[in-house]
C-alpha cells in the first residue's frame, strides 16, 4: 500500500473527503517525525512502537578495494509490532 491508497482507505473508512483525509495521514506522519526527531518513542497501543536507535562508529571495509574504513556512528528507527498485530497477522 502506497500514500495515496492509504488516503483513500482513510478517506472510505473514516466517511471523508480525500483532501481532509490526506491532510490528517500527512499531520500523522509528521506527528511521528516530530516526536522521532526529538528522540521520543511513539507507542501506538496494539499497533506497535518506533523508536531512535543509535548505532555505534565501527570499521568496515570498502567491497570494491578491500581498503579497511570506518562506518560513522548513526541513529536509525527501529519498529516493534504491538500483540494485537501481531495476533491479528498470525491467524
Amino acid at each position: 500500500m502506497n500514500k495515496t491508497q492509504l488516503v483513500d482507505a482513510v478517506a472510505k473508512s473514516a466517511n471523508l473527503k480525500k483532501k481532509d483525509a490526506e491532510a490528517a495521514v500527512n499531520a500523522f506522519v509528521a506527528a511521528i517525525s516530530d516526536s522521532l526527531k526529538k528522540g521520543d518513542k511513539v507507542q501506538l497501543v496494539g499497533f506497535g512502537t518506533f523508536d531512535v536507535k543509535e548505532r555505534a562508529a565501527r570499521q568496515g571495509r570498502n567491497p570494491a578495494t578491500g581498503k579497511a574504513m570506518t562506518i560513522p556512528a548513526s541513529k536509525h528507527i527501529a519498529f516493534t509490532v504491538g500483540k494485537t498485530l501481531k495476533d491479528e497477522i498470525n491467524k
